[in-house]
């Protein structure tokens, strides 16, 4: 009786106050953060060019795709064949203070204005990985995607993919208002200190290869 009290809890936030809960805080946010934006934009046009925002493909809930926005970090420098150099070798000084302080996250904001995001949730990760998931590291997108989320707060960059799987899906068994706000007064505290932004074998997050 107490597991279903508790399941039926969970649902009620999940389908009717996290949503409005979202479009309030990110519309806010926008407004209120809007001088930091333009401010951003035009540091990273100085320094990196155009375009100013890195746009990509990734999946949302249920595995439908949207357009992701961030704050472009990385140089386009390439080989003499044309391709794309390493990540360690395109990220710039500029670039990695956007990443460590996490000022380049913040068009996400508006990602999550639109609906295609949550402020909590599993990071979205790219396209390219949703046929090499397990049936249970797949349950991550049974909820929206987020500018933060429970596996960013026990580890971010520095955790395995396999931790940071059972994070993301011990998040979406246990979807609540007391812990989205942990969540997010954790992060703030996460961001200021500058924790975990890299992996200890890449620049920015190893490849995912599968199980």
């Amino acid at each position: 009786m107490e597991m279903k009290k508790t399941t039926i809890k969970l649902q009620i936030y999940r389908r009717f106050f996290k949503r409005p809960f979202d479009f309030v805080i990110s519309g806010t946010a926008l407004v209120v953060f809007s001088p930091l934006l333009l401010i951003v934009a035009v540091l990273v046009r100085v320094f990196l060019g155009n375009p100013v925002l890195f746009k990509q493909q990734r999946p949302g809930l249920n595995g439908r795709i949207f357009t992701i926005y961030k704050f472009r970090t990385m140089a386009d420098k390439c080989d003499k064949k044309g391709h794309l150099l390493p990540d360690e070798k395109r990220l710039t000084k500029f670039g990695k203070f956007l990443r460590s302080t996490s000022l380049d996250e913040l068009p996400e904001l508006l990602n999550i204005f639109r609906g295609d995001m949550s402020i909590v949730g599993p990071r979205p990760l790219l396209v390219r990985y949703l046929p090499l998931y397990s049936a249970q590291q797949n349950r991550r997108h049974e909820v929206k995607p987020g500018l933060t989320g429970l596996a960013q707060v026990n580890g971010r960059n520095a955790i395995s993919w396999q931790e940071r799987f059972k994070w993301d899906v011990k998040y979406v068994d246990n979807v609540t208002f007391a812990m989205d706000i942990r969540i997010i007064i954790k992060t703030i505290t996460s961001v200021l200190r500058r924790e975990n932004i890299t992996s200890a074998t890449s620049a920015t997050m190893e490849e995912f290869t599968g199980n």
